[in-house]
């Protein structure tokens, strides 16, 4: 199959997008898939939620970035078969500065994913529109946004799509919108269904059927560094972002 590279990208904290990362990479992992997910965030969320030490991972995203270690001497085996990822922790937030000055910064990242052969390649960007964002963005062959089901959910979603179609006219021409998935509905909330309409309006059939349910078991899994389908395979969270991965899968195959 051709490699499909996902940049998961909202600059809006805790809309549920590492979460998604995860939960979505695992479920694409299988037998004759393999997956490469990339914590592009200093905050290492994706990498702590697989069970993965942060501060002492021996090669990380940074090392990476700098030019310092390849994806092979840094990338690290998960307990998910076929799941494998690129660790970060807080030394990342300094190759933000560190690149500036570099020629074709933005490419950092492109370039040392030349070498990644893995089916799926999901980045999980930082909740900013900075340079390591942009590099998410300009590695990816396609861009996936989870949108909170929330009053201001479309708060924001402008500049994010005026910053993905910059780097469409620049650094990546064939960047394309995967699509739009919504997370934390809450089907007992009409507000909840409001915005789903409103996101459908705007976006048509860019937004994914499935939807990301408000669920405690989602939320408790990263603390016991397991995916949901670890923590409570049965669980209405697990269900969801096994039928969003389905989606995904038809999207881009």
């Amino acid at each position: 199959m051709t490699q499909t590279i996902i940049a998961m990208v909202n600059q809006k904290g805790g809309v549920g997008k590492t979460t998604t990362a995860i939960n979505v990479a695992a479920q694409l992992a299988g037998a004759k898939t393999s997956v490469l997910l990339v914590d592009l965030d200093p905050q290492g969320n994706a990498t702590s939620g697989l069970g993965l030490p942060r501060e002492n991972a021996a090669k990380t995203t940074y090392d990476v970035l700098m030019g310092a270690a390849s994806i092979a001497d840094a990338v690290q085996e998960t307990h998910v078969a076929q799941l494998y990822v690129l660790p970060s922790n807080s030394n990342l937030a300094g190759a933000e500065v560190e690149l500036v000055g570099q020629p074709q910064r933005e490419f950092a990242l492109h370039k040392a994913l030349q070498s990644a052969a893995y089916d799926y390649i999901i980045i999980d960007c930082p909740p900013s529109l900075g340079l390591l964002t942009i590099n998410g963005l300009t590695a990816a062959t396609t861009v996936l946004i989870p949108v909170q089901a929330e009053y201001y959910a479309l708060e924001g979603l402008s500049q994010l799509l005026n910053t993905v179609q910059a780097v469409r006219g620049s650094t990546n021409p064939g960047l394309e919108l995967l699509g739009i998935a919504l997370t934390m509905f809450d089907k007992r909330n009409s507000l909840s269904e409001q915005v789903q309409q409103e996101v459908e309006n705007y976006f048509g059939d860019k937004l994914f059927d499935t939807v990301i349910p408000r669920n405690v078991r989602l939320a408790e899994a990263p603390s016991y560094g397991r995916t949901i389908y670890e923590h409570d395979r049965w669980s209405k969270g697990a269900r969801a972002y096994k039928a969003l991965a389905k989606e995904i899968q038809s999207r881009t195959s």
